[in-house]
């Protein structure tokens, strides 16, 4: 079995790779987490953090596609924000390390209909509006310097 996923690291060692040799990529008890997470919030504390989530992902989208330069690919109806830069794999790749490397948040590659996008999930429990604006921000402050060169 190759794994031929475009964010799947390819095996170029000797070493055989356990993800090549197995049915998935893990094998652990998927329904523990999920029975935690029912138990400890209810289903209203549940649905609750999804569409928080969900509304979170929505703010960063909007707060970026103000912006020339962003491209936001995917109509933001979950979690997840795929987003362009400059309609450009280099300064999307340039923008995507400058996040990554200041740290405010992570958000990271892949590559949509061709092209290396920006993918942010909004998945954190604790993750607040000022979370989310302060993220956006370092996405801004980025792309500025990236494109400032």
């Amino acid at each position: 079995m190759a794994s031929t996923a475009d964010y799947i690291p390819a095996n170029d060692s000797d070493v055989p790779w356990g993800v090549e040799s197995t049915p998935e990529f893990s094998r652990r008890a998927r329904a523990v987490p999920l029975y935690a997470a029912l138990r400890s919030l209810g289903r209203d504390g549940v649905r609750d953090l999804v569409e928080r989530c969900c509304a979170l992902a929505q703010r960063i989208a909007g707060r970026l596609a103000e912006h020339d330069g962003v491209e936001i690919l995917n109509d933001v109806v979950l979690n997840q924000v795929l987003v362009r830069f400059g309609d450009s794999d280099a300064v999307t790749d340039a923008v995507i390390e400058r996040v990554q490397s200041e740290g405010t948040c992570w958000m990271g590659a892949s590559r949509w209909r061709g092209g290396v996008v920006m993918r942010i999930s909004v998945s954190g429990w604790q993750t607040t509006d000022a979370d989310a604006d302060r993220s956006a921000d370092a996405v801004l402050a980025a792309l500025r310097a990236t494109t400032a060169r």
